[in-house]
């Protein structure tokens, strides 16, 4: 049986869809996984089958309307951002819709709705499986709202439904101009498919935490909390030496990294503001580049060390603490670790991650971007490094450790698919 995976995005958006696709090919499934060319060397390292997307996700990432995205720091903005994007979007669609053809299954990034109306046509069963909690409930608000203000149990309800329609109108328009260009009219039944996605047949799998989003009471049968999907690295990678040395000739350091997000205008002013906040706060620390965010200077600190990047599941469990951006899959790989989060958001949901993050009692309240300073970082930094925030966080990544997420979405969809 062969299932695909629609999965797009930097890596941290990326990589659970490939933890999800290792469990389904031990169970015996053949899985296909359409993604950004960057990626194809990661998914065939563990015995996947890659399918590749046009266009370079590192420059898309970078490019003006993305950069918009990037900064929508409310819903109106994330509303106009997306807007931007449409013509983009649309040029994925034959893609994506070619690499449905012979499968099963097809198992869907949220914002790749051409899933859903991909496995109608074929007639297959469709799983939508997202990165955060996003079927309504009134148990607490949209992602994009939860770091607003409360105004109770039906606003909650009411800001997951104007989420649900801010992403379908990301995502309708490129699906509709696709297929009445490939078929000559609209799928049948063109209406939302996250609304459809809760039966046996059509679940709703979430990456995500019980212990960090409690499954809410109201949400249908079938929209499952399973537990984040975690991807052991490859164990045959190795650390640079200079890295191991580093870290074996001092205390943990405390980790600083934006991932994707970050602004390569701004990385010389913000490598040099982390610096001194890290010194300032008394602690070393290991800094990653990523895409920009940060910069590979010429270091003269000891105490300090620079690299492109290092997996989080190898490199986390070893820092003291880890400061990034609040994206889903870094924020995941920190609680996992059992050390504090310290949360810098720029936009979207990374606020509400780094709320979650105060709220668990594992980190301090997070820093905006556009307010962060040496003072606010260092003093963030101490207050992580207090032992209330230490144990919480350590009991929390055993939790984590303990749930195997993957694991329970592939017994899902071992039922679905029967």
């Amino acid at each position: 049986m062969i299932i695909t995976i629609l999965a797009a995005g930097s890596r941290g958006d990326t990589q659970p869809y490939i933890a999800l696709g290792v469990e389904l090919k031990k169970a015996g499934y053949t899985v296909r996984i359409v993604t950004f060319e960057v990626f194809k060397p990661l998914i065939e390292s563990f015995g996947l089958e890659f399918l590749p997307l046009k266009g370079d996700i590192i420059g898309i990432a970078t490019n003006e309307n993305s950069k918009r995205t990037i900064k929508a720091d409310n819903p109106f903005k994330l509303f106009l951002s997306f807007n931007k994007l449409k013509s983009y979007a649309f040029s994925l669609q034959k893609d994506l819709f070619d690499a449905c053809l012979g499968s099963d299954v097809i198992l869907y990034h949220p914002g790749m709705a051409i899933g859903y109306f991909a496995a109608q046509y074929l007639n297959i069963p469709s799983i939508l499986a997202t990165p955060f909690p996003m079927t309504p409930t009134k148990e607490f608000p949209s992602l994009i709202f939860y770091d607003n203000v409360r105004l109770g149990k039906m606003f909650n309800w009411f800001t997951h439904k104007v989420f649900e329609k801010i992403l379908w109108f990301a995502s309708s328009a490129p699906v509709k101009q696709f297929w009445e260009q490939e078929f000559g009219n609209a799928p049948k039944k063109f209406t939302n498919p996250i609304l459809k996605q809760n039966k046996a047949s059509a679940p709703t799998l979430i990456s995500c935490s019980n212990f960090v989003f409690p499954r809410p009471t109201d949400w249908p049968e079938h929209v499952y909390n399973t537990g984040y999907w975690f991807l052991d690295e490859d164990p045959d990678w190795k650390p640079p030496s200079d890295l191991s040395d580093f870290l074996n000739n001092g205390e943990p350091p405390v980790y600083v990294g934006f991932g994707s997000i970050g602004d390569p205008e701004q990385s010389l002013q913000t490598t040099n503001l982390v610096i001194t906040a890290i010194k300032q706060s008394g602690q070393r620390g290991v800094l990653a580049t990523g895409w920009g965010g940060l910069l590979k200077i010429d270091n003269n600190h000891d105490d300090i060390f620079i690299i492109d990047s290092a997996p989080h599941a190898w490199l986390f469990p070893r820092m003291a603490a880890v400061v990034h951006h609040g994206g889903a899959g870094t924020t995941a790989a920190g609680l996992r670790a059992g050390v504090p989060g310290i949360v810098i958001p720029t936009a979207n949901d990374q606020f509400a991650w780094g709320r979650r993050i105060y709220e668990l009692g594992v980190g301090p309240k997070p820093i905006p971007r556009k307010k962060l300073s040496v003072g606010k970082l260092s003093d963030a930094i101490m207050f992580a490094l207090t032992d209330p925030i230490k144990e919480n966080a350590k009991a929390l990544g055993v939790k984590i450790q303990n749930e195997n997420g993957a694991a329970k979405a592939v017994q899902i969809i071992i039922n679905c698919t029967r």
